[in-house]
């Protein structure tokens, strides 16, 4: 009895560890959820008023927040075609590496330039543009070289399976359109008796009868009663009485 408690014991207390486990996953998921409706949210935010700022506020104000906008618009694209494509391309990895590392360069920048929207000299903010502006160039350029390698790499592999699966399909074409003409099985039913003459030259049905040449004699179709042969059993015919 002791044992059937103990059994039933550790069985309830598995279930509340697995249920635990899984409100504890639920929970997480939902957080994640939350933390990802709400970052994107935010960045939407951010990316609409950085562009009615390029031209709400013309000079060094809204050059900053178009350098900004131009850096955000090509490091988001860039990281989201590297990890859409890692996960069928795993030589991405490396690539995807190195774009944590220029990541940290651009979130260095963009902190930069979000600081000196708030500048309050106008003059100091101008001659710290051109400086601003080239790293924002270099930054993009290898971000952008990134993203179009890997689309490129993934375009290549695409049309060389496209190139591999239309070949096949040509070969099977091929042979489907590849048909012969059987020669005709010879005939199973027996032939009819023919003579030779018509057997030498390959006819089976019976000859018609044939018209008499003019080398053939003509082949009396009633003997006369002279001409019939006589034969020792028979008796003599008895002449005619003419009375």
């Amino acid at each position: 009895m002791e044992a059937v408690v103990a059994v039933f014991a550790l069985l309830f207390l598995l279930f509340v560890v697995l249920g635990a486990y899984a409100t504890v996953k639920v929970v997480g998921a939902a957080k994640r959820g939350v933390d990802r409706t709400i970052a994107q949210a935010r960045r939407t935010v951010e990316d609409t008023t950085l562009r009615a700022r390029t031209y709400a506020q013309p000079g060094p104000v809204g050059e900053l927040a178009q350098l900004r906008l131009k850096l955000r618009t090509s490091m988001r694209a860039t990281q989201d075609a590297l990890h859409a494509g890692v996960a069928e391309d795993e030589s991405l990895k490396e690539s995807l590496g190195l774009f944590e590392r220029l990541s940290a360069h651009g979130h260095e920048l963009d902190d930069e330039l979000k600081r000196l929207e708030t500048e309050p000299d106008r003059g100091t903010l101008t001659g710290r543009l051109p400086a601003l502006r080239e790293r924002t160039e270099r930054i993009t350029q290898s971000a952008d070289s990134l993203r179009w390698a890997a689309r490129d790499r993934a375009r290549r592999f695409a049309d060389d399976d496209l190139d591999s699966l239309s070949a096949q399909i040509d070969v099977e074409a091929g042979a489907l359109r590849h048909w012969t003409t059987e020669p005709t099985a010879a005939s199973s039913w027996p032939e009819a008796p023919a003579s030779e003459e018509a057997a030498s030259s390959g006819q089976t049905w019976p000859e018609t009868p044939r018209s008499r040449t003019p080398e053939e004699p003509t082949r009396t179709a009633i003997t006369p009663p002279g001409r019939r042969p006589s034969y020792p059993w028979q008796k003599k015919a008895r002449p005619e009485s003419t009375t």
